[in-house]
Parts: structure tokens; C-alpha cells; sequence
């Protein structure tokens, strides 16, 4: 049988590789079960999970934890959202990643934001060399947020996205994450202009995935979606509950991403 790095690394050739991205070992062994052939985690779920905003602020042994219990429960490849890394200092990142790789993970999503996109391609260097130490093809899909945080003009947006994917690949990247992109032209300019497998994250407006994969995008990813739809869920339910006594599920909505973040944010409390 096949290594899982391997195995991570095929899923990206042929078709198109959709993750609906979990926060823990439950939800990961539930979307295996129903045909994933991949687990990917939403940074921004396993720290809402442990009680901690998104923002690179949830501690290691809590991300690491849930890798150890993720991994011990499913047979396919995992990969781990690290968000930028959790530190701009490389050598804080190279222990992240080797925490993360020997917890399990054969995959990564690391994140430029707002940093100088330099920043991030050292980050991928020093992942590169700690993934070789540890033996483990590890696929870094590197994400930029030049759509997700409107970084240039709209019409500069793919020459940008472009620039940056040159750079991370040269860096040791795997795959290009344009998070925020949805144009269906752009998605094609994007994935015509680079030959690392591309991933968009699952907005609205979207294309369907028929035509996401006929313009060549590898990867599709649910992002913190399905989160923030469960704790929507709960939000609702929960009300009614008070309310009545009864779980009433005919009011069911998502709460926004920064509905949840805030939620979580430090009150000052000692």
C-alpha cells in the first residue's frame, strides 16, 4: 500500500480533491466514513473547539493533541491547517511543523495574510527541511491571502496571486490556495498561470465543481464553513430550548465567521 504522503500527494494529479474540513477526531472519522478520501482541519474550527479565537493564538499541544487523536482514528491522509505558522520566527515554526508532522500529518496549509509574502517563503523552506528530516513527503499548500484580505486593486489580483505562487514554489510548495477567489475567469487565469495544483475555498458564488474542475482546480475546501453552520445550529437549538423545553431545528442558520471569533476573543477576565 502506498505511503499516505504519497497517497496526499495523487490526490491532486486527477480530478478534483474536495476536503470538508473538520475541527476534530469525531468529525474526521465521520467524513472518512462518508467516502473523504482525504481529512483536512480548519484552523479556525480546532481553535473555536479548544475555546480560542482564529488568529494564530491556540497553543501547540492543544493543535497537537488533536492531531495525535485525528490520526489514530482514520486510515486516510491528513493535513492540518497551521495558519501562518503560529509565529513569524522560523525557528518557532520549524516546531510547529515537526510537531504537527510527527503527530501525524502528511499535509499543511501555511498562510502569507498580511506579511510580506518573503516571510512566507521562508516559512516554506524551513518546512521543506523539516519535512525531510522527518522522511515524510509533506504536501505545503501554500495559501495567500491576496483575495481573502483584498491585499491589491481587484484588477491586480491575479498578476499578484501569480507572483506570489512563483515564489512559494520556488520556496518548496506543493499547492497554490487562492482563498476568496470565485470568478470563474479568475479561477481559470489562476490555474492556466501556474503549474502548482490549485485550491479555492468553498464561497458562495462559486463555481460548481463540474466546471471548477474542467478550468483545472485541484482542491475544493469547505474552509471554517461547516463550522460556523454547526455552531449555528447549536445556537439556534439551544434557544429554542430555553424557550420551550423543545429542540426545535426550523430556524437553523449559520453564525458568520466573525460572529464566532469575537465570541471567543479574551474578555479580560483574570
Amino acid at each position: 500500500m502506498d505511503r499516505l504522503d504519497t497517497q496526499f500527494h495523487q490526490l491532486h494529479q486527477d480530478g478534483l480533491l474536495i476536503l470538508t474540513n473538520v475541527a476534530d477526531a469525531a468529525g474526521a472519522r465521520l467524513v472518512e466514513q462518508l467516502g473523504n478520501k482525504a481529512v483536512a482541519t480548519s484552523s479556525a474550527a480546532v481553535a473555536w473547539v479548544h475555546g480560542y479565537p482564529d488568529g494564530n493564538t491556540l497553543p501547540l499541544e492543544r493543535l497537537v493533541s488533536t492531531v495525535e487523536s485525528i490520526a489514530r482514528l482514520i486510515s486516510v491522509p491528513l493535513t492540518v491547517d497551521i495558519e501562518a505558522g503560529y509565529s513569524d520566527d522560523l525557528a518557532r515554526v520549524a516546531q510547529v511543523v515537526d510537531a504537527v508532522i510527527a503527530a501525524g500529518a502528511v499535509g499543511i496549509n501555511i498562510e502569507d495574510g498580511a506579511s510580506p509574502p518573503e516571510l512566507l517563503a521562508r516559512k516554506i523552506e524551513t518546512v521543506r527541511e523539516i519535512a525531510e528530516r522527518r522522511n515524510v513527503n509533506l504536501f505545503i499548500n501554500a495559501r495567500t491571502d491576496v483575495y481573502l484580505k483584498s491585499l491589491v486593486p481587484a484588477e491586480d489580483r491575479v498578476a499578484e496571486t501569480l507572483r506570489r505562487a512563483v515564489l512559494y514554489q520556488a520556496a518548496g510548495a506543493n499547492g497554490l490556495f487562492a482563498a476568496g477567489v470565485t470568478s470563474e475567469y479568475e479561477i481559470k487565469a489562476l490555474s492556466q498561470g501556474t503549474t502548482l495544483p490549485l485550491n479555492v475555498l468553498g464561497l458562495p458564488g462559486l463555481p460548481s465543481p463540474e466546471a471548477l474542475q474542467g478550468h483545472g482546480v485541484r482542491r475544493l475546501s469547505a474552509g471554517s464553513g461547516i463550522a460556523e453552520f454547526l455552531y449555528g445550529a447549536m445556537a439556534s437549538l439551544a434557544q429554542s430550548f430555553l424557550r420551550t423545553g423543545k429542540l426545535d431545528d426550523h430556524d437553523i442558520k449559520a453564525l458568520t465567521y466573525g460572529e464566532i471569533n469575537a465570541l471567543l476573543k479574551p474578555s479580560g477576565k483574570a
